[in-house]
């Protein structure tokens, strides 16, 4: 971060106010995305997962998605940034954002146009997927991630569950 305040932040800065992209609902790349599905229906599960975000946990023993690591020092040369005033690499960009296959529409980085489905989309997760992974591998590294059963926690609803995000472990 730059200096204190919503419209100064280097990464996940939400277009310039707190309120996020009316569309997608994030903050500007490279940000951080935590996502619950709670469910009123005691026979359907919560649903939580993170993308580079650092930690959810719950009070009922349901496993931890996390990733600890910071991403942004060996981040991948065509990922890494933004960086801060002394050029340290605060963040580390998708494949998609980066727009490394120069086709957002039709992306396999971006599991858009014809790669648009979990059966289209790449297993691979695209270019760079390994670097996210294999060093944080319980969070979402793409958008349909959870075929590798590492990304997408449930915890029985019934429990009602209270859940901590944590951004700085």
């Amino acid at each position: 971060m730059s200096k204190p305040g919503p419209k100064n932040c280097l990464t996940g800065e939400c277009n310039g106010g707190l309120e996020c992209d009316r569309n997608s609902g994030v903050g500007v790349p490279p940000a951080t995305v935590a996502e619950w599905t709670l469910s009123a229906n005691p026979n359907v599960p919560d649903n939580y997962d993170v993308f580079p975000c650092r930690r959810i946990s719950n009070n009922k023993g349901y496993p931890v998605a996390e990733c600890a690591k910071d991403l942004g020092p060996n981040c991948p040369a065509p990922l890494k940034g933004p960086f801060d005033s002394d050029g340290f690499p605060v963040g580390c960009k998708s494949a998609c954002f980066t727009n490394l296959d120069s086709n957002p529409q039709n992306s396999a980085n971006c599991c858009t146009g014809s790669h648009n489905t979990p059966e289209t989309c790449p297993a691979s997760g695209g270019a760079f997927y390994s670097y996210f992974k294999n060093n944080c591998p319980r969070f979402y590294a793409y958008a349909y991630g959870e075929h590798s059963r590492t990304a997408l926690f449930t915890c029985d609803s019934k429990l009602k569950a209270d859940y901590t995000l944590i951004f700085c472990p």
